[in-house]
């Protein structure tokens, strides 16, 4: 097996079990390990431009998709926050070693927060073999569920949600319509960040489109407020969108990466 073929990672037991597909690049620390947005995958043009780079610097790479993405089994619509941060948990100690530069996007961002507070938990009863060095989040839609979601939506999608369990919501990102489920936005709410302090414990760099119409650019600043430490830099991009997946936003990204990765340790 080369490194573009993926390994696979079965998470979960019983009827919860399901095999997660990973891209694992060798190489030295720090390493990047990628946590992709909702419904993208690990193949996107962000986490393509991560792999390359980290090739071209010999650095160690880890990416995958979550469970209904991609290539990883499951459907969209069994997906939830807290199955999600599972699997990135599960994902990051099988296959990261030592520090690790953690890229989070949209979505990716809110379960890089999680995904630290649970490995700060094991590591009490044992030290881990991964760390996280630095965090770099783009768009980070922390706690999106609820208030990128639920409280925007007007009542007769909620009533849907409530009575139907889902609701077809339509994308710009792809033709077909993303499902909305009742247990995404009812399980969301067991991890919502945005009602206390946050301490990732390491440095944070967020990237943020000003043009986003998916996470607007004060969300990124409310999560600025509630982050317990002084070593968060947070990049407003003017002309920038929700995917900030152009030329010059990949360079913005590259260059936040190395930054983190120089203060690695």
């Amino acid at each position: 097996m080369n490194e573009l073929d993926p390994q696979f990672l079965t998470i979960g037991t019983g009827s919860s079990a399901r095999r997660i597909a990973i891209r694992v690049q060798k190489g030295a620390p720090p390493g990047l390990f990628w946590l992709g947005g909702f419904r993208s995958d690990m193949r996107g043009t962000k986490a393509e431009a991560l792999a390359r780079w980290a090739a071209e610097q010999g650095r160690a790479c880890v990416r995958f998709d979550y469970s209904g993405h991609g290539e990883s089994e499951g459907e969209p619509a069994d997906g939830t926050i807290g199955r999600w941060r599972e699997e990135s948990t599960a994902v990051f100690e099988a296959f990261c070693r030592g520090p690790q530069i953690v890229i989070g996007s949209s979505m990716g961002g809110w379960l890089a927060l999680l995904m630290l507070a649970e490995l700060g938990r094991r590591a009490e009863a044992r030290p881990p073999a991964a760390t996280v060095a630095g965090l770099v989040l783009i768009a980070p839609a922390v706690d999106f569920t609820e208030v990128l979601m639920w409280q925007k939506f007007p009542a007769k999608v909620r009533r849907e949600i409530n009575e139907q369990g889902a609701w077809e919501r339509p994308s710009a990102y792809a033709e077909q319509p993303y499902l909305i489920t009742r247990q995404l936005i009812e399980e969301g709410r067991n991890h919502l960040l945005l009602g206390g302090m946050i301490e990732p414990g390491c440095p944070v760099h967020i990237l943020q489109g000003v043009r986003d119409p998916d996470v607007p650019w004060g969300h990124a600043t409310e999560l600025v407020s509630r982050i317990a430490r002084d070593d968060v830099v947070l990049t407003l991009v003017k002309d920038g969108d929700h995917r900030l997946s152009r030329p010059e936003d990949i360079d913005r990204l590259l260059a936040a990466v190395t930054e983190l990765s120089a203060g690695a340790h």
